[in-house]
């Protein structure tokens, strides 16, 4: 059996497990397909996601469902204006013993876990906001002069409503750039919000049975970066992320005139990461135009700066994405 045939057997045997979790996860998420996929893609790319909806939408049953079903460690961090690092990450604290001897010990904050729900990102000061970008994107704590690192798997999901802006703060380029995926969540149609109603009001609150164990999650990780990306595909994903730069001679007019800043590297590894496990989730050992041009929005709509004239447009970035994917041909 070739090394290639040993990959796809394995795959084989996790991805029914993954595919039960997915289901299990619509099935108490109603009406969000899209945004279930997106979050296992997030996880298995070792990512982030930010999640961008209506107060009510669901988003922390969500987040709170998916760590059940995967058997791991949950903390929600809700974000407000008086939020400290040290609320984030944790402190030391003077202990006295029986023999009057004094010491100082480190008190891990929540985002010691697997499965962060930052509730209301952008209601805390850019400080507090600061307190999470090495966690994201090194998976280490660095306190007191000691690099602590962070349990495997870790993953945050943060929330942010997109209709208050009053008491708000606008999240940096340099930490909208650590979420893999922005997925904003719209309403329900008038039969899912009927499926919601009626599941929601009763007295049913039965316990959810682990879908995947820690050890598959880190499995599928470390065997998603296996998944081969051909030439081509890499070098789309390059042209695709210099199309969204303004001073790059092959980008579109609109992206030329209603962009400041274009995606960066890292939102070109975000993509190609996320593709590698749309493939393995939808059966498959390789990725395709087709793997891109579904997850560009997702992986680049937070990553657009837009000038003045775009904001003053009114123009959605995803707009700019789709402009970007047909001005090279995808």
């Amino acid at each position: 059996m070739s090394e290639l045939d040993t990959l796809q057997a394995e795959l084989d045997g996790l991805r029914s497990s993954l595919k039960e979790l997915h289901r299990t996860l619509g099935e108490h998420f109603l009406g969000q397909e899209e945004t279930t996929e997106l979050l296992l893609l997030s996880l298995l790319a070792r990512g982030h996601a930010l999640l961008e909806g209506a107060p009510g939408l669901g988003k922390t049953t969500l987040v709170r469902t998916l760590s059940a079903l995967l058997n791991l460690s949950f903390a929600r961090i809700q974000f407000t204006p008086d939020l400290m690092p040290a609320d984030i990450l944790g402190t030391r604290v003077l202990h006295f013993d029986a023999g009057s001897d004094r010491q100082f010990t480190f008190e891990p904050g929540p985002i010691f876990t697997q499965i962060l729900l930052a509730d209301e990102i952008n209601r805390a000061t850019p400080r507090a906001q600061s307190a999470m970008l090495e966690a994201m994107q090194e998976h280490q704590v660095t306190l007191f002069g000691e690099t602590r690192p962070l349990e495997e798997p870790f993953m945050v999901i943060a929330t942010q409503n997109p209709i208050e802006m009053e008491g708000t703060y606008p999240l940096p380029e340099a930490q909208l750039d650590r979420f893999l995926f922005k997925i904003e969540l719209s309403m329900p149609d008038q039969e899912t919000l009927e499926k919601i109603l009626a599941t929601t009001t009763t007295g049913d609150s039965s316990e959810l049975e682990p879908a995947l164990h820690r050890a598959d999650v880190l499995r599928l990780q470390a065997l998603l970066r296996e998944i081969p990306a051909s030439s081509d595909m890499v070098a789309l994903v390059g042209r695709l992320i210099l199309a969204t730069h303004p001073g790059n001679a092959k980008a579109p007019d609109r992206i030329r005139s209603l962009v400041r800043h274009g995606a960066s590297p890292r939102g070109g590894q975000a993509l190609l990461l996320a593709s590698k496990a749309r493939a393995l989730l939808h059966g498959r050992l390789h990725v395709s135009a087709d793997d891109l041009r579904a997850l560009a929005a997702p992986a680049l709509r937070h990553r657009l700066v837009l000038s003045y004239e775009g904001e003053a447009s009114g123009v959605h970035p995803d707009e700019l994405v789709a402009e970007a994917l047909s001005a090279i041909g995808i």
